[in-house]
């Protein structure tokens, strides 16, 4: 696995062997920072269920100003660990060891309000709606944010919330990629 583009581009990453972890392929991968713009221009990129951290990584890589890296794994944060000291990006990373409950409650304490969410949980075990739902109660989104979910390619997400709206879908093989946008209702 690999960073795809920016400053660490090509760069490798370390990942979990086995079937614990399901690493988003390079090709999902470079197809959705692509329609996410390609490059940022700064902003917070919330990686959660983040195994390797290369979701996370590669916002950082493109101009995000921060990662943050959310995993209940011991073993996952070990990777991620390992992969933001070998790009030397710890000032611009976050790791949050611990399950999504918990690590969306220290945000919104914190006031933390992010640009980018990628929810690529294990696909037996997704609670999307519930992340959802919480960040979209919560408002911990900047307006025009956006939500990324890797999810199997039978799953659809395509709810309405108060300020999140599903706005495309794509499939790659077995994997369905859906975007949502945030925007505050209007007054």
């Amino acid at each position: 696995m690999r960073i795809i583009a920016g400053r660490y581009a090509s760069r490798q990453l370390e990942t979990r062997k086995g079937r614990e972890t399901r690493p988003t392929l390079d090709k999902v991968r470079q197809a959705v920072f692509s329609s996410l713009g390609g490059f940022f221009e700064g902003g917070i990129f919330l990686d959660l269920y983040a195994g390797s951290g290369a979701n996370g990584l590669e916002a950082i890589s493109r101009g995000a100003d921060q990662a943050i890296f959310v995993d209940a794994s011991y073993q996952a944060i070990q990777y991620i660990k390992k992969n933001v000291i070998s790009l030397g990006c710890e000032k611009q990373s976050r790791i949050m060891p611990m399950k999504d409950a918990k690590a969306l409650k220290i945000l919104v304490e914190e006031g933390i309000q992010l640009d980018y969410v990628y929810l690529d949980p294990p696909f037996a075990k997704q609670t999307n709606d519930q992340v959802l739902s919480f960040l979209d109660e919560h408002q911990m989104m900047n307006e025009g944010g956006r939500v990324i979910i890797e999810s199997a390619e039978a799953d659809h997400f395509d709810k309405e919330y108060t300020c999140l709206h599903p706005y495309k879908t794509v499939v790659y093989g077995s994997t369905r990629i859906t975007y949502y946008e945030f925007r505050k209702p209007e007054e």
